[in-house]
């Protein structure tokens, strides 16, 4: 089995451009940051309804749907203290994107809907490294706090997939790696916590 880290497992930074936009965007980064928390806790959900005969993803999926329904409450929390509303989103391309690769037969599709998984909490604990450096003080250290549980569920996930195939995966977690840095690199029309660079026609402020 690899052995991976978030800088190994992920292809390419967080664009600069993006974290001005965070930066400016501190509502909108927040709201989307809470949807993301919540389907993150229905995704684990889905997977215990789905696959209710093993054992170790049913306990390990439990504690993750736990976790990530009470970083839901906690970014709540600081939408409301901001005087903000959570309200609904459309949701970026991100998550889609790399699912439609998803293969759809089993147990290629669970392998393969685990490995997103474990993409898609590496880079938010990328991400939340990313802002801790250019966010204010207070959010900084929320976003510090929830960086180790994001760590946790990416190690989860790709613990997981490795365990269930009982082979070398390597060649199908480049190949989602690959997508995905395609995704953070790419333009994109859409500013959400887990979008790409703004396109850079778009002026975004300092």
């Amino acid at each position: 089995m690899n052995n991976y880290t978030i800088e190994t497992f992920l292809r390419v930074e967080t664009p600069k451009a993006w974290v001005t936009a965070a930066k400016a965007e501190i509502p909108l980064l927040l709201v989307d940051h809470a949807h993301c928390e919540k389907k993150a806790a229905a995704t684990a959900l889905g997977l215990i309804n789905r696959y209710s005969d093993r054992y170790e993803l049913l306990k390990k999926m439990a504690t993750l749907a736990r976790e990530e329904l009470r970083h839901f409450e906690q970014v709540l929390e600081q939408i409301k203290s901001r005087g903000e509303q959570f309200h609904p989103l459309a949701p970026g391309r991100y998550a889609a994107s790399l699912h439609r690769h998803v293969i759809a037969h089993e147990p290629k599709k669970l392998i393969d809907t685990l490995i997103v998984g474990a993409l898609i909490e590496a880079r938010s604990c990328e991400r939340f490294q990313v802002l801790t450096e250019v966010v204010e003080p207070e959010l900084a250290t929320f976003y510090r706090k929830l960086h180790a549980a994001e760590e946790r569920h990416f190690l989860t996930y790709l613990s997981l997939a490795q365990e269930i195939a009982g082979i070398d995966i390597s060649d199908r977690i480049n190949f989602f790696a690959e997508k995905e840095a395609e995704l953070i690199e790419e333009p994109d029309e859409q500013f959400r916590f887990h979008s790409g660079a703004p396109p850079s026609t778009v002026a975004i402020p300092a």
